[in-house]
């Protein structure tokens, strides 16, 4: 292996530009594992490493990308073999060391878990970083007591977005029937509707900001933060719970402390980075076997060095569901 390709992100008097460039691997993060790429995706945060400001890349130059699966080209640390297919997303993956928009990656090997049996490589980075969230965003909900059996109100915002398709879906699957989508735009209403949402509602719908509001809600998925996120912990009821896993709609979150102290609402912060490796693995097993919800979620698959596309619809907001990234 002598030069591949790879996004390079490069600063220069404080602009920040991209291409695909070939690179060596001398150019990547020095670490035990290699990995020949066979997919990526793109997540919210991927868009934030190609922007200016965008407040993701520590350092510059940096291939960004923050998951990716593949194979196992050679491991220093003996915990894999050759061949083997793995999943690595996190660890500061393009943030801090070069990522996962590169023909081949490197890593150190307890960034990465086995792809479970029964799903592939593509599987795996169709769910990706945000598909991930989603899944942990709901166990820790589930684990609180979000329970089928009582059918509880959910309410799901950024509902067509990655993690909230995602969450959508697997609502849906598990049997829950009173998921609430919230959504910006007429045309995400029917694709709401499709992924698992009962009900759809719009910002104006939701409120306006108070220290407590009537409860609507037993459980919030929240998606991206900022103002609907602070509107939404005031209506949740009694006892209930938010987790909170994005920022797409700003990191200020105004609100109250009625909804902890007057009906002891626990709010998740849901960071897929860095979780243990028995969880990790916990939740990809899930996502391969009964919270596989592959052929409902709406995908679309583009080449490695086609990206501008999907970043401009991701960083406009017109983008829906999944972005697979094929090398």
């Amino acid at each position: 292996m002598e030069k591949f390709k790879a996004y390079v992100v490069r600063e220069t008097n404080g602009e920040v530009t991209y291409k695909v460039e070939e690179v060596n691997r001398q150019f990547l993060y020095k670490g035990n594992t290699l990995i020949k790429a066979e997919y990526s995706s793109l997540n919210y945060k991927d868009m934030l490493g190609f922007k200016t400001k965008g407040g993701v890349i520590r350092h510059y130059p940096m291939i960004p990308g923050i998951d990716v699966a593949g194979e196992i080209v050679e491991d220093q640390s003996g915990k894999y073999q050759k061949g083997d297919k793995v999943i690595v997303m996190g660890s500061n993956m393009g943030v801090s060391t070069t990522g996962g928009y590169s023909e081949y990656v490197s890593v150190d090997s307890d960034w990465a878990v086995k792809v479970p049996e029964g799903m592939t490589t593509k599987e795996a980075m169709i769910y990706g970083t945000a598909g991930f969230t989603a899944a942990y965003a709901l166990l820790s909900l589930i684990n609180h007591g979000m329970d089928v059996n009582k059918q509880p109100h959910i309410l799901v915002t950024g509902a067509t977005g990655g993690v909230g398709s995602v969450s959508l879906a697997i609502l849906r699957k598990l049997g829950f029937d009173k998921i609430t989508a919230l959504v910006r735009k007429d045309y995400q209403e029917e694709i709401a509707l499709k992924l698992g949402a009962t009900e759809v509602i719009w910002p104006e719908d939701l409120g306006t900001v108070k220290p407590l509001a009537s409860a609507k809600w037993h459980y919030v998925v929240d998606n991206v933060g900022g103002e609907p996120a602070a509107i939404a912990l005031t209506q949740i009821a009694n006892n209930g719970a938010m987790s909170m896993c994005g920022n797409a709609a700003g990191i200020q979150f105004n609100t109250s402390v009625l909804p902890m102290i007057l009906r002891g609402i626990t709010i998740f912060g849901i960071d897929s980075l860095a979780r243990p490796l028995a969880l990790r693995n916990q939740i990809w097993e899930l996502l391969a076997n009964e919270w596989n919800v592959i052929d409902s979620l709406l995908v679309n698959e583009v080449p490695f060095d086609k990206l501008d596309e999907p970043l401009s619809k991701i960083r406009e907001g017109q983008h829906l569901g999944r972005t697979l990234i094929a090398f």
